[in-house]
Parts: C-alpha cells; structure tokens; sequence
C-alpha cells in the first residue's frame, strides 16, 4: 500500500474556516463603512485586517483539506506541508498589513482629523463578540501550524476590536482623538511579533529542523536503551507538518536475529514516548567486542 495514513477528516478540518469566512467578510464590509462615517483609523484599519482574514481563512481551509489528502506517488509523505505553507503566507500577509496601516497611523498623528467616538464604540463592540466567538471556534480542535496562522488573524481583529472600543470610549470622554492612532500603532507592534514568531516555525519546518520540543540526544539516548539495541548512530529527525515528526536512525544491535523484536519495541517507544509516527530504522551488526577480536587473531596465528 502506498504512504502513510492520515487521520480526521478534511470536512471535518474546514468547517471552522468556512464559518470564519462568512463571519469576517461580513463584518469587514459593516466595519469599514461606519469606520469612514466616523473618521476612525482603527475603525477602518480593523475592516481591513478582517477583509484580509477572509483570505487568509479561505488559504488556511484549503490547505486544511489538502493536508487529509492521501499519499501518492508524487507525494509520498502526504501533503501536509501545505498547512506549513499557507502559515507562511498569512504571516508574510499580517506584515504587509501591519506595515500600511503603521503609516496610515504614523499620518493620521501628524494630520490629525475628527473621530465620532460614540460610532467608533458601538462598532468596536459588536467586532469584538464576533471575533471572540471566531477565536473560540478556531481554537477548538487539534492546534496545527495553520490554525495557528488563522488564530492569529482573528486575535489581531480582537485585538483591533478593543482598540476601537478604547479609543471611543476615551475620544467620547475626553475628546483627545490622537489615542485613536496610537492605539493602532500598539496593536500594530503586537502583531508583528506574533507574525515573526509564526514565519519563524514554519521556517523551522521546511528547514528541516529538528521540532523544538524533542531532543535529538535524549531520542537517541532513550532508543539505546532498548534491550538488544548495541548503540544508534545517524540520527535525523525532523516535521513533515507541524503535527506530524519522522525519524530515521542506524540501530547497532548485538545480534541481528532480534531486529524483528527490537524493531517493534523502537517503533513502539518512539510513538508514545516521543510521539513520533514515521519511523525509519535501519538494523545494523554490532562491531565485534574485544574478546572476539582477540580470539580471531589466535586462530589466525594457530591454523589448527
């Protein structure tokens, strides 16, 4: 049989996009009208950052399916790469958006305009219930590389949510309209950490990289431990996704007739130890001791 299996189902994984598309296009369309009737930037810059959620779920709901698709002969591993992919590029997107509306903040400090504070709160509110129930909805579930690329989004909208919700209620008490930008600058700043932290895993992930929560030595330490394993030597490990590790390691055994055993204690070891799923082992003979070394030299120089 070809490849690996995959679990869940794709239906199943695309659900919660498909809400957040409806959700978020929705919503952005309402924002950013009463954001222009208002004068509020952060109004206006939330609309705009949920408009590109819409994308970005779209993006993270296909590659969601294209993650359950089964190996082929092309992709031997599955595509479940494709959930790594479409993190890079919403968190390339979330940097281009930070960056437009840091200027347009930046501008609206040095031209102040006039901001209907009441407007600005009533909609910042709504925006914030919905991007709860949104981020409720995505966190629900196993927590890929993907998913969290789709969170991050909708916590930038929440976050965006409570800074219109604060900028209106102070421009509503005091009148000080310059919160309005700062206030999206702060939001700005948390979001590009958040999107460098994120593009920096999934590079991690087409790098290769060894998944920062195993251990090379301690795996390899761990798997010496198993009896009739001599040593292990030429190990790799690295992620086919962000919630799937392969391994592939030379195993030095004392006699290669327990390889079959052997073989199922590693496999077993590596997947409820260390939750690794794919794992290549290649059995080797042991090098002769010193004894048996000895022994050979004697019957080299004694030929009877």
């Amino acid at each position: 049989m070809m490849g690996h299996h995959h679990h869940g189902d794709s239906r199943q994984s695309a659900t919660p996009f498909l809400i957040g598309i409806v959700i978020t296009l929705s919503f952005a369309i309402v924002e950013f009208t009463f954001g222009w009737i208002a004068g509020s930037l952060a109004l206006m810059g939330d609309a705009a950052h949920m408009a590109s959620d819409s994308f970005a779920l779209a993006l993270a709901g296909g590659a969601a399916w294209l993650a359950q698709r089964p190996a082929s002969k092309i992709h031997t591993f599955g595509l479940g790469r494709a959930e790594v992919l479409a993190a890079m590029i919403n968190a390339t997107v979330l940097m281009v958006i930070v960056g437009a509306l840091g200027l347009a903040a930046i501008q609206r400090l040095l031209e102040p305009r006039p901001v209907e504070g009441n407007i600005v709160f009533i909609v910042g509110s709504i925006g914030l219930m919905l991007n709860l129930a949104l981020a409720l909805v995505l966190m629900r579930g196993e927590r890929t590389l993907n998913k969290r690329g789709a969170l991050l989004h909708v916590i930038g909208d929440l976050l965006g949510s409570v800074a219109a919700i604060s900028a209106g209620l102070i421009i509503v008490l005091t009148g000080w309209t310059p919160i309005d930008p700062l206030l999206t600058l702060f939001i700005c700043a948390l979001i590009l950490v958040a999107a460098l932290r994120l593009l920096r895993d999934a590079g991690h992930i087409v790098m290769e990289g060894v998944p920062r929560h195993l251990d090379v030595e301690e795996v390899g330490q761990a798997m010496a431990t198993v009896d009739g394993v001599e040593s292990v030597h030429d190990l790799h490990i690295w992620a086919l996704s962000s919630t799937q590790t392969a391994l592939s390691a030379h195993v030095l055994l004392r006699d290669i007739n327990d390889w079959p055993g052997v073989h199922w204690a590693l496999e077993r070891q590596l997947r409820e130890t260390f939750g690794i799923e794919h794992a290549t082992l290649q059995p080797e003979r042991a090098i002769l001791g010193a004894t048996r070394i000895e022994d050979l030299k004697r019957n080299q120089g004694n030929p009877d």
